[in-house]
């Protein structure tokens, strides 16, 4: 019998490698914008919410400013650049064993629901997951992961001693702990988070393993 009876997971830099598909449509924003980013556009960025990356490469809180690049980064991403993601290798046979033993599979993701549901349906996975949760799901949105990863607990009426998360960076982990979720890090996608990085009680997941998910 498996440890978790649901399992919660980010997408980015977890589930798929969108740092290409994400890289070219921050570029093509800021081309389309004419404007020059302050740092280089690299895969460390990806991982945020799309303001608070936008903020960080213009150097500016300027609200029309973001708002003109948020719109040329949805032009480009939304349009085909979203479909230059792919699946980590081994993911999709992870999910489909969870899926078949049982477990009730969620996402919470700080990436858009919409392009979050159109790249699930691209890869075939949408039936393997119960509940997606992004931030822009509710206006206002979210404030942040550990927000929404509460609230998607409390309207599935989900224990947090029932689940776990799995995520590839320092706010994933910390948003489980916020909930008292067991965190499991993936360190193979490009994530900040190494093993030398894990916490107390954080566990490593080195590879795509339902059975690693299942025993704990």
């Amino acid at each position: 019998m498996s440890r978790h009876a649901h399992i919660i997971f980010d997408l980015d830099g977890t589930l798929i490698d969108s740092a290409p598909a994400i890289l070219a449509s921050f570029v093509a924003a800021f081309a389309a914008a004419g404007r020059v980013p302050v740092r280089d556009i690299t895969a460390d960025i990806i991982g945020p919410p799309l303001t608070e990356t936008l903020q960080l490469l213009s150097g500016s809180s300027d609200p029309a400013t973001i708002d003109t690049l948020a719109e040329h980064f949805k032009a480009a991403y939304d349009g085909d650049g979203l479909k230059q993601t792919t699946a980590y290798p081994g993911v999709g046979d992870m999910l489909e064993q969870l899926h078949r033993h049982g477990i009730a599979l969620h996402i919470a993701t700080n990436k858009r629901l919409a392009p979050t549901l159109r790249i699930l349906d691209l890869l075939g996975w949408r039936t393997y997951f119960d509940a997606i949760y992004a931030l822009d799901m509710v206006t206002p949105r979210l404030p942040n992961k550990a927000t929404m990863i509460g609230r998607l607990l409390a309207e599935r009426g989900i224990a947090a001693d029932q689940a776990a998360y799995v995520g590839d960076r320092l706010e994933d982990g910390e948003s489980a702990s916020a909930n008292a979720l067991p965190f499991y890090a993936a360190t193979w996608g490009y994530g900040a988070l190494t093993p030398d990085a894990l916490r107390s009680g954080w566990m490593h997941l080195p590879t795509p393993s339902a059975n690693r998910l299942m025993t704990g």
